[in-house]
């Protein structure tokens, strides 16, 4: 009866994706708190496409889950019953899988490294394969370079880490690098985060400071280790479906306010990792630095084992990383 269902609800999508879209108001879907680089850019991306479409194209954006968490809002893209979402590298990499290559870990020096790497080739590759799953990559926004908090102990080694609770997105990627570094990682939803820590569901979990910011994580964690372990991207995804339905024109024009709201979040974020350092030290969080060495040493098994399920992939994106 389920498969029933979403076939019908397939069949319908396609046939309205062959009328206009115009004129109508689109809904956009995300998980971040106000104030956040998403949120953010998320709005500002709203009010480009009515600029740039001259008021043909309307989007309106559900923030903090509003429309539904990340993985609800893939499923909508591809029935067709949501036109975007600015989603999670880790729920992306839940349906296409090749996201989970740009987490390697310890792949890129800093944020304008990952921007470089993830805005050429690689980017493409990810589009293409994103097309095959019912979606279209309009730009990858930025998630930040990803640090570990907890309430046990400063990490400062991987050993540090070893039967830590780490709440983790619901991607291979980072379960594969936790485990790697001894940690007890678990996949969670980012809206259920604060409550499970504040509860001790999880001992700890990882993001970049400004999502730890926002969503005013450091309330209930006491140690933040920067770790660095990855990188994620934002990526700024459209139901095909609907997209198909667009103008060359107005694909144009929401594509230029993807780019160029883009800028804006990576803007965001770029100050906030420094930025944030201060405040959170101010709000009673423990910082301390790491030995990345002996870090990175230990999670060279998940190159391994991710270079034989994409071997292509693999050697593009650290060949694009060497340069």
């Amino acid at each position: 009866m389920k498969k029933t269902l979403i076939a019908i609800a397939a069949t319908f999508a396609l046939a309205t994706a062959s009328t206009s879209w115009s004129q109508q108001v689109l809904r956009l879907s995300h998980n971040a708190a106000p104030g956040n680089p998403k949120a953010v850019a998320s709005q500002k991306f709203a009010e480009l496409v009515a600029e740039k479409t001259e008021g043909r194209v309307k989007v309106e954006v559900g923030g903090s889950a509003q429309f539904g968490d990340d993985v609800e809002s893939l499923t909508n893209m591809r029935l067709g019953s949501l036109a975007f979402s600015t989603n999670s590298q880790g729920s992306t990499a839940g349906v296409v899988p090749e996201f989970n290559v740009v987490g390697l870990p310890f792949l890129f020096r800093d944020l304008e490294h990952a921007y470089q790497v993830v805005d050429g080739p690689v980017g493409a590759k990810l589009d293409e394969a994103a097309n095959k799953k019912g979606l279209v990559v309009l730009a990858l926004w930025d998630n930040g370079i990803r640090h570990t908090s907890n309430n046990k102990r400063p990490i400062v080694k991987p050993e540090d880490l070893q039967g830590i609770k780490v709440r983790t997105p619901p991607d291979t990627m980072t379960l594969d690098i936790f485990k790697a570094l001894g940690a007890n990682p678990g996949p969670l939803a980012f809206s259920e985060l604060y409550i499970a820590l504040q509860q001790g569901v999880f001992d700890g979990q990882e993001n970049p400071l400004m999502n730890v910011y926002s969503s005013k994580l450091y309330e209930v964690q006491k140690y933040i280790s920067l770790t660095g372990h990855k990188y994620e991207t934002t990526p700024l995804l459209a139901s095909k479906m609907i997209w198909a339905g667009l103008s060359k024109a107005d694909q144009a024009a929401i594509k230029e306010a993807a780019v160029e709201a883009g800028k804006l979040n990576r803007e965001m974020s770029l100050a906030a990792d420094t930025e944030l350092r201060s405040k959170l030290t101010e709000a009673g969080v423990q910082i301390n630095e790491i030995d990345q060495a002996a870090f990175a040493a230990k999670t060279k098994s998940v190159y391994d084992k991710w270079s034989k399920q994409y071997p292509e992939l693999v050697e593009l994106i650290v060949s694009e990383a060497s340069k």
